[in-house]
């Protein structure tokens, strides 16, 4: 599946809950849509289940129950999760919830990613702000009001 790692995006991955095991499949379409509009590249999408008492069991697309219709994904596996990454992924899924594991490239950013190959430099630390921490943020910012940054014209 992964032809050329110098032509290779960032990849980047995602563990996705779902407590209760309700799993809508709202987001499945714009999931699809990501994908078809090249922007990204799913490398792997695996659907997992946390028992009560803590088993985590692998889920076959077959075995979800519902409305959702995951049959595109059948076949997506790049073999680039293994056991020790599920075995993180149920250390963050409470007992009784789903999820659904994601590896994905963002082929969006792999011309810059092979144009910085190409001159030496590599990523050497990445990370994301959760979208919690960062209004937490904002909405102490803007309780502080401008906090020194006030100017006055004389």
């Amino acid at each position: 599946m992964i032809d050329d790692i110098e032509e290779l995006g960032p990849v980047d991955y995602l563990v996705v809950e779902f407590p209760g095991n309700r799993m809508t499949g709202e987001g499945l379409p714009l999931l699809i849509d990501l994908a078809d509009r090249q922007i990204i590249r799913i490398l792997d999408l695996l659907f997992v289940s946390k028992e009560t008492d803590g088993t985590l069991t692998v889920m076959e697309l077959s075995d979800i129950d519902g409305d959702v219709d995951l049959t595109v994904f059948e076949g997506v596996s790049s073999g680039l999760l293994g056991q020790d990454d599920l075995d993180e992924a149920g250390a963050v899924i409470e007992p009784g919830n789903s999820a659904a594991v994601l590896v994905y490239e963002n082929t969006w950013a792999a011309p810059l990613a092979q144009a910085m190959r190409r001159s030496g430099a590599q990523l050497v630390a990445g990370g994301r702000i959760p979208v919690q921490a960062l209004l937490a943020s904002l909405d102490a910012v803007e309780e502080g009001g401008m906090s020194g940054q006030e100017t006055s014209a004389a």
